[in-house]
C-alpha cells in the first residue's frame, strides 16, 4: 500500500479532529460490535475519499450523513463518491445524523448484519 502524502495525511488528521456528535458517538460503539475481523477505522483514506469508517478487511463503509447531504448537489457527489468505493469492491452503508441520535440500537443492528455478511464474502470455498 503506497504511503500517505503528506497533504492527504493532513487532511485524514484534520477530518479526525472535526467529527461530529453523530460520528463520535457512532465511534464509540463501532469498537464494541462482538465479530472478529470487524476492525473499523474512522477516516482513513481509501482512493482520493476519506470515508467516516471503514474496514478494509470487509471492505465495508459507514457513512454519517448531515442535513447537507440532502441537497441535490451534495447527494450527486454522495452518489459518485458511493459508485467509487463499490467499483473498489467495498459496500457503502449511510446513516442520517438523527437516526444515530434516536435510533443507535437499530443503526448497530444494521452494521452488525452487514458486518456478518461481508464476513460470508471472506470465506474461502471448500
Amino acid at each position: 500500500m503506497p504511503k500517505l502524502d503528506r497533504f492527504k495525511l493532513q487532511s485524514a488528521q484534520r477530518l479526525r479532529a472535526a467529527m461530529t456528535d453523530e460520528e463520535r458517538i457512532l465511534w464509540r460503539h463501532l469498537w464494541r460490535i462482538p465479530v472478529e475481523g470487524a476492525h473499523f477505522r474512522k477516516q482513513a483514506s481509501v482512493g482520493i475519499y476519506f470515508p467516516d469508517f471503514m474496514s478494509h478487511r470487509l471492505k465495508l463503509i459507514i457513512e454519517v450523513d448531515g442535513a447537507h447531504h440532502s441537497f441535490d448537489g451534495q447527494q450527486r457527489r454522495d452518489e459518485v463518491r458511493t459508485k467509487w468505493f463499490e467499483t473498489q469492491g467495498y459496500r457503502v452503508i449511510r446513516f442520517w445524523n438523527h437516526e444515530v441520535k434516536n435510533e443507535l440500537d437499530s443503526v448497530l443492528d444494521t452494521i452488525y448484519a452487514a458486518v456478518e455478511e461481508r464476513k460470508l464474502h471472506l470465506r474461502p470455498e471448500r
